[in-house]
């Protein structure tokens, strides 16, 4: 039975699927994975595309982006391109942003032509047609049309990414500028096509797992129904069925996140400037490369979640590996910044591809009592206002008053409120940004629909008996954790 409704994501799925089964049994090749590729297209199976051969490249194409190689071969290694473009997949899209359509009645008004300051508009025998040569796709004749016979239509991948990351190369394949691609993962969510995707570090994570290596995973917060009607201690528990030696919750460290920005926070007031949050690596990104001032100025110099429990297990368990496992494509990007803590980091797909390759079905572990919970706020980081709400917490924890709070939903809402910052016309005490809709819940990896998960962590959290950030924090001990980020304490330095 498929798992996915959406095609590619499905063709995704099964390819992470073989190839997580061929690694676990040893029997991990190249040749023999893309040969299981191109059986699950036949020229017999229902065509999702114009041919049966363009469905196989694009499968040839996937496994050697599962496998973590670059989904081009003629192109060098680059493991920072974390997003990529598969070209035989990408083609499909449509390639004119004006088009006239049938609804044209080639009307004596002629509004289109009148519009046009380029002279790209005359009447054909049937209706207007469009001179492409000169048309500037300004939309001027779209917007004059008494019928809206003339249509806008952008591509998704560029109408989705926030930072104008996309364009086009000579054969109209979309291209991806790592200079300013932040990592969104938007992109990915966009394309119908399915054509930007991931790399993946299965086969790495899996190797170290048969290596009997020790091992620990740590999940987002928003893992927390992504897995049907299982609790959070049986995604654990199976998390641990797949060889990880212990699976931690990222809502650990999201308390000490909460409690060391809600100390930042006040400094920042001090000194009359709003501070910035750093959970969304995403929206850290956006600001780093788009809004460089901001990001020296307003955003927060403490560590993501993510970061804060990994060093904190690293400084407990030096030997051991740690692999985050979440919703998010820019952890991936994090995870390899200097200094950083986190070996590899899996998304809630690839976990979910390993799981099935294994045969393991969380709503049907056995998982005991679970010892090892963040508090209800640190989970709370999976939906959009959890982290500006926990800061405050934290706030009211220590004696501290309440704060003023803007929440920015999905990357152009924090792409607005950044520029609202930047012209010194933002009026809160603290922006929380979240680059997906909804927050990580809506990341481009989740598996379930986001009001599901959203119902399912409510009725679960009822009776999580970790209601306190500073006990939380406390209980788990950061003594000697460095919770500041080390580029951000760099600059500082040097200024």
């Amino acid at each position: 039975m498929p798992m996915f409704s959406n095609d590619s994501r499905q063709f995704k799925f099964d390819v992470l699927r073989e190839i997580s089964k061929e690694a676990f049994a040893d029997e991990l090749d190249e040749q023999k994975i893309q040969a299981k590729a191109r059986e699950l297209v036949s020229l017999g199976s229902p065509r999702v595309r114009c041919c049966v051969y363009k469905e196989r490249e694009v499968l040839r194409q996937r496994v050697r982006l599962a496998l973590g190689e670059m989904a081009d071969e003629t192109k060098e290694y680059n493991p920072r391109q974390i997003v990529q473009v598969i070209d035989a997949a990408c083609d499909g899209c449509t390639i004119r942003k004006i088009r006239v359509t049938d609804n044209c009645r080639k009307c004596m008004a002629k509004a289109c032509m009148a519009a046009c300051h380029f002279g790209a508009i005359s009447m054909g025998s049937d209706r207007s047609e469009i001179d492409y040569t000169k048309c500037k796709e300004c939309g001027a004749c779209a917007r004059a049309c008494p019928y809206n016979a003339i249509v806008v239509t952008e591509r998704p991948c560029y109408a989705h990414c926030p930072v104008q990351a996309i364009s086009w190369d000579e054969n109209n394949i979309a291209v991806i500028d790592e200079e300013k691609c932040i990592d969104c993962g938007q992109c990915e969510l966009a394309c119908p096509f399915g054509a930007c995707e991931d790399i993946s570090w299965v086969v790495p994570v899996i190797t170290a797992l048969k290596m009997k290596s020790s091992v620990y995973a740590i999940v987002a917060p928003s893992i927390q129904g992504q897995f049907g009607s299982a609790t959070m201690a049986q995604i654990k528990k199976s998390i641990e069925m797949l060889g990880f030696e212990k699976c931690w919750e990222v809502a650990i460290g999201a308390d000490k996140v909460a409690e060391a920005e809600a100390k930042e926070l006040r400094e920042h007031m001090a000194e009359g400037k709003p501070m910035t949050t750093s959970c969304c690596t995403a929206f850290v990104n956006m600001q780093r490369i788009h809004f460089p001032e901001q990001y020296k100025e307003n955003k927060s110099s403490t560590v993501t979640p993510m970061i804060a429990l990994a060093r904190k297990l690293k400084k407990d368990h030096p030997d051991t590996g740690v692999v985050f496992i979440g919703p998010c494509v820019a952890k991936k990007q994090e995870a390899m910044e200097q200094m950083t803590a986190v070996d590899y980091v899996l998304t809630f797909e690839e976990l979910l591809a390993m799981l099935a390759s294994q045969k393991i079905v969380p709503e049907e572990v056995e998982a005991g009592p679970d010892s090892d919970e963040g508090s209800n706020f640190g989970r709370g980081f999976a939906a959009v206002g959890g982290v500006a709400r926990a800061v405050d917490q934290a706030l009211k924890e220590s004696g501290a008053d309440p704060v003023t709070c803007v929440y920015a939903d999905g990357a152009f809402e924090c792409k607005k409120q950044l520029m609202l910052m930047k012209a010194g016309k933002f009026n809160a005490n603290i922006l929380e940004g979240m680059s997906c809709i909804g927050g990580c819940v809506g990341g481009p990896s989740a598996i379930e629909q986001m009001a599901l998960v959203k119902g399912r962590m409510v009725k679960e959290n009822k009776d999580n008996p970790n209601q306190s950030i500073i006990k939380s924090v406390e209980h788990y001990g950061f003594d000697g954790v460095d919770m500041s980020v080390p580029d951000k304490k760099k600059d500082e330095e040097s200024n």
